[in-house]
C-alpha cells in the first residue's frame, strides 16, 4: 500500500485509460461498482490523490479505502465486487 504525495497530473487506470482529476468518479457517487473503486485506488497509488483526499472527496473512511485496496491487490477487480465480499457464506470446501 502506498501513501504518496500528489505528484501526478494523470495515471493509467485499471482498464488502460488515462485518469485525471477531471475524469475520476464523481464525488457524489452513490453506487460503487468494482471499476470505479479500482479507479480511485489507482489514482491514490499513482499519486493523483492522497488517501486523505480520496476519503474526503468520496466521503468514505480510511478503513473502507484500505479494505478496497486490500481486496484489489489480492484479487483484482473481482475482489472489489460487492457480491463477493462478506456474504456470510463459506465455500463448500471449507465446511
Amino acid at each position: 500500500m502506498k501513501y504518496t504525495a500528489k505528484y501526478s497530473s494523470h495515471v493509467i487506470g485499471p482498464d488502460g485509460d488515462v485518469l485525471t482529476l477531471n475524469n475520476l468518479p464523481p464525488p457524489d457517487l452513490k453506487r460503487w461498482v468494482a471499476r470505479r473503486k479500482a479507479e480511485v485506488i489507482t489514482a491514490v497509488n499513482g499519486g493523483l490523490l492522497t488517501m486523505p483526499e480520496a476519503c474526503a472527496r468520496y466521503s468514505i473512511s480510511l478503513e473502507e479505502l484500505l479494505e478496497w485496496q486490500r481486496h484489489y491487490e489480492a484479487e483484482g477487480l473481482e475482489g472489489l465486487r460487492a457480491s463477493n465480499r462478506h456474504d456470510g457464506h463459506m465455500p463448500d470446501s471449507l465446511h
